[in-house]
């Protein structure tokens, strides 16, 4: 006998008023069946349902079923917030395991709701009311991933909610614990806007990793690094050096190799200080006279060659006898890590690298200074930056040494910039960065016979050559700073001292600096208010609010415009914490402090594609009356994105089409630093317009970034690369026969 096909759904709507409740349920259940195929004639008896849902007489489970219909059909209705509302009340008939688009789409809609509702109330540190039964749908959903071994899922969800018992729960029960938590690990940073938040993420990735029965101190130490918590990873390095098996030890040096990669000397130097030193344990005392024949072969025994004391030094036959094996063993392992942890073994072996395979071709350099007018200094400086980028980090200085008549004709600040350029060249060159600037430093710690530009540039070279390494140097460039009230030298000294010092906001230095501000000379005030920032860079330190009050007293505007970065490099990669310095710089009426408040954006949420960052600097790329704040506003979306560099052609495709040259030009250089060296064709199909610009800056900006995406790109990704190089060749060919 044939199924009788149901074409309406009349007949159960009509029940829905009959008095009996079991044909109401009947009704009710039938409805729920066919809902799919009759919600366009069930949306017009919403109200019925409804009253049926509120009606307290009804049986429970039918007041739920009730509740489940009118979600489903307000979900085809495309109303899904009242859907989400009546699927709350259905409590256990809103099944989570259904596989269906309206139950997938409601679950999306829940957690949305639920983690933005978990977030409000971490923010704003308000109670925020949460309803019980959208939390038990989202932990209902969160135990079946983890009972179906959807880890990640579970651990995305817990983590977007701000559920970090589930997280654990989740981690814990992994089939892969040591996966699951480097992929949770990297979720952390990758989807976790909030500092803060991730900050927590992090503590519990700690205290998870420390319960395990085989720690992984490598990602213990790399969530520790992030915490900015040097204690605990001096215990653990520790802890490996005096193991007494190899590999530990090994690991130990393997992970701060890893902290020289991805912190700044404070941290290491905290981590370095906070190892203990190795411990003596004396033996007993050899009485005078005694005729012991033990400690007499003891005595005339030769101090073995690899007994050393902390300093490397060899450790002296009287001491020799009273060192344990192990504090021996431990001593030689702490001078290791002590020499990776500052730096010099990391320098040291790239500095060896980059000499032995230096490929640099000294025939167009000679053939560009053949080419340039000696008159024209912008050409003569250009050659020299050429050389020195060339050969950064080479210590080949073999072009300047063969040339050294026509290197002395720059005059002025292009003598100051040729000067740095050593340090440029020999960066890292810690052991003779001293001896190789001598002949350009200051005599006697003050501007001697020599020109004050060369040496307020050795100065900087200095800084360069010690550029976050500078225990070696700080004190020399604090003397040459106090003995001097040259400007230009005071310029050097400034800003070789922020970068040798760089992060370690040593009080002494900034008030060494400060005095220095506070002379009023815009030249030295401007090198002094970029050091502060390096000084302080990633602190967000307080004083960046003594550094903008003197920006609003100052009149130089060199000063303020030196301060304005200073400021911005206080709350490097702080995110929301800089939000309150940002807002203040964001509303100053001096454009000059508008443009700091650009780049204290584009470096407190470097690389992290935030949202609320990136609709900020669009609204002042349009918005601002000033040109330098809308061309660094543009510019800034460069840092803001480099860790997404695809997306950042989209995002500025329309600023490349303004009609203001500043606009443009900002577009090209944020298309430069977030796709440098990715080969991206979007951003090569994007910059090229704009290499052919009537402005001849805009031009400048195009042909700047596109080197800056060509690097280290060949013909064979991308074949406008070899076309791109012609034409460089080809223009500089014409400019110089120009000039000629």
């Amino acid at each position: 006998m044939a199924t009788a096909m149901v074409t309406s759904a009349g007949g159960l709507l009509a029940m829905l008023n009959e008095t009996h409740p079991l044909l109401k349920q009947h009704a009710l259940s039938n409805l729920n069946n066919f809902v799919d195929q009759f919600w366009p004639e069930i949306s017009t008896s919403v109200p019925i349902i409804e009253s049926l849902y509120e009606d307290e007489e009804f049986d429970q489970h039918q007041r739920q079923l009730a509740a489940l219909l009118v979600s489903k059909v307000f979900y085809y209705l495309g109303e899904l917030n009242d859907s989400l509302s009546y699927a709350l009340g259905a409590g256990s008939l809103f099944d989570v395991s259904e596989d269906s688009d309206y139950v997938h789409t409601l679950l999306a809609k829940a957690i949305d709701e639920y983690a933005s509702l978990k977030t409000k109330a971490a923010e704003s540190n308000d109670v925020v009311n949460i309803d019980p039964r959208l939390e038990a749908i989202v932990e209902r959903m969160l135990d079946k991933c983890i009972l179906d071994g959807k880890y990640q899922q579970a651990m995305g969800i817990a983590i977007e909610c701000r559920r970090l018992d589930k997280l654990e729960e989740a981690i814990t029960r992994s089939d892969n614990v040591h996966g699951t938590l480097l992929y949770c690990i990297n979720v952390s940073h990758t989807f976790v806007n909030r500092r803060e938040y991730r900050n927590e993420v992090l503590h519990l990735l700690v205290k998870v990793h420390q319960k395990m029965p085989s720690l992984d101190y490598l990602s213990i130490c790399q969530c520790l690094m992030f915490l900015g918590e040097p204690e605990g990873v001096a215990n653990i390095l520790e802890k490996l050096l005096r193991s007494e098996i190899k590999d530990d030890a090994l690991l130990a040096f393997q992970i701060a190799f890893d902290l020289l990669e991805n912190e700044h000397q404070a941290f290491l130097l905290n981590v370095r200080d906070r190892l203990s030193a190795p411990k003596s344990q004396p033996s007993e005392a050899v009485q005078p006279g005694s005729t012991n024949p033990d400690a007499a072969q003891t005595e005339n025994a030769t101090t073995p060659e690899d007994v050393r004391m902390t300093d490397g030094t060899p450790a002296s036959t009287e001491s020799a006898h009273e060192t344990d094996p192990k504090e021996v063993m431990y001593a030689e392992r702490l001078t290791k890590i002590k020499g990776i942890l500052s730096g010099e073994t990391a320098i040291q072996l790239t500095l060896q690298f980059l000499y032995s395979h230096n490929k640099s071709d000294l025939l167009i350099l000679k053939t560009i200074k053949q080419s340039v007018e000696m008159r024209n200094s912008v050409c003569h400086s250009a050659t020299i930056y050429a050389n020195a980028i060339m050969h950064a980090g080479t210590t080949v200085d073999t072009f300047l040494r063969e040339n050294l008549d026509w290197l002395s004709r720059a005059t002025n600040w292009a003598k100051f910039s040729a000067t740095a350029g050593l340090g440029v060249i020999h960066r890292g060159h810690l052991q003779q960065g001293r001896s190789l600037m001598a002949p350009y430093l200051p005599q006697g710690g003050a501007g001697g016979g020599g020109s004050p530009y060369s040496e307020g540039g050795a100065l900087y070279a200095l800084g360069l050559i010690h550029a976050n390494h500078g225990e070696g140097i700080k004190q020399f460039l604090r003397d040459s700073l106090r003995n001097t009230n040259v400007e230009v030298i005071q310029h050097g000294a400034c800003l070789g001292l922020g970068l040798a010092a760089l992060g370690t906001a040593d009080e002494d230095i900034y008030d060494d600096i400060k005095s220095v501000l506070y002379t009023d000379s815009a030249v030295a005030g401007e090198a002094a208010g970029i050091s502060m920032g390096l000084l302080m860079v990633g602190t967000a330190s307080e004083k960046a609010s003594e550094m903008l009050a003197y920006a609003h007293e100052t009149q130089h505007e060199k000063i303020i415009r030196g301060l304005a970065l200073g400021i911005a490099l206080t709350v490097y990669g702080r995110e929301e914490e800089a939000d309150t310095l940002i807002e203040q710089m964001t509303r100053d009426q001096d454009p000059i402090l508008r443009y700091g408040g650009m780049y204290a954006l584009a470096l407190a949420y470097r690389g992290t594609a935030n949202n609320k960052a990136i609709r900020q600097l669009l609204h002042f790329a349009v918005s601002d009356v000033s040109d330098d704040v809308r061309r660094t506003a543009v510019l800034a979306l460069g840092f803001v994105l480099y860790s997404e560099p695809e997306q950042t052609p989209r995002i500025v495709s329309l600023l490349s089409e303004s009609y203001n040259p500043h606009v443009r030009y900002g577009a090209a250089l944020a298309v430069g630093i977030s796709c440098a060296g990715t080969g991206l064709s979007e951003a090569i199909s994007l910059l090229e317009p704009l290499t052919s610009d009537v402005v001849d800056f805009v031009r400048q900006g195009a042909l700047i970034a596109m080197a800056m995406v060509m690097v280290q790109i060949n013909e064979a990704s991308d074949s406008r690369v070899g076309s791109f190089r012609y034409f460089i060749f080809t223009g500089i060919s014409l400019l110089f026969e120009n000039f000629a």
